[in-house]
């Protein structure tokens, strides 16, 4: 429960980073300086714009303030940051930004409802040992008994947990590496394209980004954009909207590789399956069973 609330919460922090872009976008491209847009969203009661202008109001500069945020925040401090140094339009860059981050966000809403059938699935098989268990008690025999009342039960009521419990980690682990999300895919080469935008060489483009990665440090986008660069060069095609093409590009591949995960996670869940969840169905259901029974007949227990 409480990994079902984290992750409800970070959805929610995420849709929040991408409205709140766009709001200062318009505020922005209406005139309103950057401080007293902050100051704006602060007093409407904007959780994140509180703290990003208590701590400008601190010293902080604007890009580490929001970065301090976390999650998708740091993609929105880096571009802040970027377009600052290079002077390109600030409500521009919040926009291409905030569209970057809703289409990440549908390609991971997408990944979730494929991954919701699997996990559900998952977690109901994990109740079968103690279905098990409650079965045989209501079956009449003495489950409990035979558990808690012999050396082997006591060990068979151990390895059974155990189980239980690797079962629940390792398919907790299988469905939150098939949900991975990190950075919104193409930051990178979108980060370039606003730096390119603000009317700076390439080298100097480089540089701004990477200083903006460094002072808003987080799982940023690394895919090299170098090939795109050398394209613009030879065919002598403005880099920025090829930059802007392969940010689409990536968070298209994204989308899709998120729901091959998500289809390949049925039969990945199936190693906990066979290996934890059947045998501590047989040590917590069968073997007690088994063992009522022999020893209603008299005969000796392990």
């Amino acid at each position: 429960m409480g990994g079902l609330i984290r992750r409800a919460a970070a959805r929610s922090d995420e849709a929040d980073a991408a409205g709140t872009a766009l709001t200062l976008a318009v505020m922005l491209g209406a005139g309103v300086t950057a401080a007293r847009a902050w100051q704006h969203l602060a007093e409407s009661g904007d959780p994140g714009a509180v703290r990003v202008h208590e701590a400008h109001d601190r010293g902080a500069p604007l890009p580490t303030a929001i970065a301090a945020l976390g999650g998708r925040w740091i993609d929105v401090a880096a571009a802040w940051s970027v377009a600052t140094v290079v002077g390109a339009p600030l409500a521009e860059t919040l926009r291409a930004i905030a569209a970057s981050m809703r289409d990440a966000q549908e390609a991971a809403d997408e990944v979730r409802v494929a991954l919701a059938e699997p996990a559900a699935t998952a977690r109901l098989m994990g109740w079968l040992p103690l279905v098990a268990v409650a079965l045989g008690i209501v079956l009449g025999f003495d489950t409990i008994g035979v558990l808690l009342g012999s050396p082997f039960g006591i060990a068979c009521l151990g390895a059974g947990v155990a189980l239980i419990v690797a079962a629940r980690l390792w398919n907790a682990r299988l469905v939150r590496r098939a949900g991975d999300e990190g950075s919104v895919p193409g930051i990178g080469a979108e980060l370039l394209a606003i730096a390119l935008g603000g009317g700076v060489s390439i080298d100097r483009a480089r540089d701004v980004v990477d200083a903006a990665r460094a002072e808003t440090p987080g799982k940023h986008d690394a895919s090299s954009v170098d090939e795109i660069l050398a394209l613009s060069r030879s065919a002598g095609v403005p880099a920025v909207e090829l930059l802007r093409a392969k940010a689409e590009l990536e968070r298209h591949r994204a989308r899709v590789e998120g729901r091959l995960h998500a289809a390949q996670l049925s039969s990945r869940l199936l190693l906990p399956l066979g290996v934890c969840t059947l045998p501590a169905f047989l040590l917590l259901g069968v073997v007690p069973m088994f063992l009522s029974v022999v020893s209603s007949t008299d005969l000796t227990l392990p």
